[in-house]
């Protein structure tokens, strides 16, 4: 996890072996948290998270949305609530995640390094070790503060684990494809994208979840938020997606937990009936 040069990381790696891990589990339960944000504080909403998380156990993996902790909109927390790699969000996460026995994608949080600020996820492992940190490559303008207030991420992040190859992803990086195409060649069979998505884009929601998964023949766990936070309404439908395109679970815009069962045998299937990963010239 040390730097990394971007031009180098957002290349296309020479491997673009796209075959299933041998050796993993084929079959596990996911659960997606969609949370409602509300007008409570961080510290509040921690302790909320870990009841729900609570609620989750039983699930092999478990992804939370995008900087849940204090609200995507709150442009003005930012400096004020960021926290470093050991801050107490992480430290509790981790904490949930080995007392669950686990693999926990926290969703993510303003991170503090050096001065500067990342939006950052973070995967632990069921022994509640960090194995996995994604900074957000694409940071969303259009007339919101984020792409001011932080810092471009420049590591394409794919982590082999028990369940397979995951590849991290936040909101925004939806909407571009080369992001995923890149992860697919690096392996990646799961993609588990934490989000802060508000209406009027739903549709575009809707899509990117299933268009994703369609054309990397692989599945997509997303995990949005819900409720209204600084006048913007979140979307939420978190959905689970399968190598096919097929809506496999998906949520309404409440809160709740989201689950399924995923086989990684399916993507094998849908690669070797419908090879059209085999047929790409970049």
């Amino acid at each position: 996890m040390g730097k990394h040069n971007r031009k180098k990381n957002l290349s296309i790696p020479k491997n673009r072996d796209v075959g299933v891990s041998e050796g993993m589990q084929k079959k596990f339960s996911v659960a997606s948290i969609q949370l409602l944000i509300g007008e409570e504080n961080k510290s509040r909403r921690i302790k909320r998270v870990e009841s729900l998380l609570d609620q989750a156990r039983g699930a092999h993996l478990v992804i939370l949305p995008e900087i849940w902790n204090i609200g995507y909109f709150s442009f003005d927390l930012y400096s004020k609530e960021s926290e470093t790699m050991n801050g107490e969000t992480a430290r509790r996460m981790s904490q949930k995640a080995k007392e669950h026995g686990f693999y926990l994608h926290a969703g993510s949080f303003v991170e503090e390094d050096h001065g500067k600020l990342f939006n950052t996820s973070l995967l632990f492992n069921p022994d509640g070790k960090l194995i996995a940190r994604y900074r957000k490559i694409h940071l969303f303008g259009f007339g919101f503060e984020e792409s001011q207030i932080l810092s471009r991420g420049s590591e394409v992040v794919v982590v082999e684990t028990d369940l397979g190859k995951i590849g991290m992803c936040i909101c925004y990086d939806l909407r571009f494809p080369e992001l995923f195409r890149i992860m697919l060649n690096k392996g990646a069979e799961l993609f588990l994208v934490a989000s802060g998505w508000p209406y009027p884009r739903l549709e575009h929601w809707l899509m990117f979840n299933r268009i994703r998964a369609i054309e990397n023949s692989a599945y997509l766990i997303s995990s949005n938020c819900a409720g209204k936070s600084h006048g913007f309404q979140f979307c939420g439908h978190s959905m689970m997606v399968d190598p096919w395109g097929t809506i496999v679970a998906s949520a309404g815009d409440e809160e709740c937990i989201l689950r399924a069962d995923i086989d990684l045998d399916k993507i094998s299937t849908v690669r070797r009936e419908f090879p059209a990963l085999k047929d790409r010239i970049l």
